[in-house]
């Protein structure tokens, strides 16, 4: 069992740090509201510290999950940073969805301090989190992820490192990227499906069984269908994410004409007021 630290408990890193309690590993966590900290420690035992640095102390490891680049900065420099309080020979594993530059300054700055750095962007949303079944796609050195790959374990359903320090956050790219497109193709199939007087339903239950298959489909369809877009995760989210992904390409020559499409669709929906809806909620702007 390790001693870890876990910076952030939002929607995803309130039952992440749980799964570590859980599986036997002293935690201390930090969350910029102390006041859902109390509550985790209410929760799960072990402990709480008002900052980064203080949770750091003395952690084999360093978990955090918070929102973008700039959290990120905030919650691993300065004098109150994780940095400043991790020693070296320990290891900082973000779980955050951030730009491959922010990834590649920050593993840097830890690199001089002795710090291996990690990163481990996640896919699985909140239900994924909560069961501890995550998906996580790593960037780092190969021997600091192997010293990691058990204590990531307590969340994760598959846990792979994809190559060097970035390449995890470039595969979450990839991830966006697939989402969105196939969350745009399932809002007009069942918007379709609603203009073409059938039943929404019972249509997916059959193309559901072949090619046209996706977990979007499975597991969002119902409530797409329902209008229901209060569980997941959100358009405000998914945009930063895909701005990630757009600026990405623009350095890297890659073409994504269906992205930034899709971008703009979810604009849209921001523009509805729908910016805490799911991204399933696609869908409303074409009702």
């Amino acid at each position: 069992m390790a001693k870890v630290a876990f910076l952030g408990l939002g929607v995803m890193g309130y039952p992440m740090a749980g799964h570590l309690a859980a599986a036997g590993h002293v935690v201390t966590v930090y969350n910029r509201t102390e006041s859902k900290a109390h509550a985790w420690v209410a929760e799960h035992g072990n402990a709480w510290a008002p900052t980064p640095r203080e949770a750091a102390r003395e952690a084999q490891f360093v978990m955090s999950c918070v929102g973008n680049d700039d959290d990120l900065r905030a919650v691993c420099l300065g004098p109150d940073g994780a940095f400043a309080g991790m020693a070296p020979g320990s290891v900082f594993v973000d779980h955050t969805t951030v730009s491959a530059a922010v990834t590649r300054e920050l593993a840097a700055l830890a690199a001089e301090a002795g710090i291996s750095f990690i990163d481990a962007p996640i896919s699985g949303g909140e239900a994924g989190a909560q069961n501890g079944v995550l998906s996580i796609m790593c960037g780092g050195d190969a021997a600091a992820y192997a010293r990691a790959e058990p204590i990531i374990a307590a969340y994760a359903r598959t846990c792979r490192r994809i190559g060097d320090t970035g390449a995890g956050q470039l595969t979450k790219m990839c991830n966006q990227i697939a989402i969105a497109g196939l969350v745009q193709a399932l809002a007009e199939a069942l918007n379709f499906a609603e203009k073409a007087g059938l039943d929404g339903r019972a249509v997916v239950d059959v193309i559901s069984q072949g090619a046209a298959g996706s977990w979007q489909m499975s597991n969002r369809h119902e409530t797409m269908l329902d209008g229901e877009f209060d569980h997941g995760f959100a358009v405000d989210w998914m945009r930063k994410d895909l701005g990630i992904c757009l600026a990405a390409a623009n350095e890297n020559g890659a073409s994504l004409p269906v992205t930034a499409l899709v971008d703009q669709f979810y604009k849209d929906i921001q523009s509805m007021g729908g910016a805490r809806w799911d991204t399933s909620s696609l869908i409303k702007r074409l009702q």
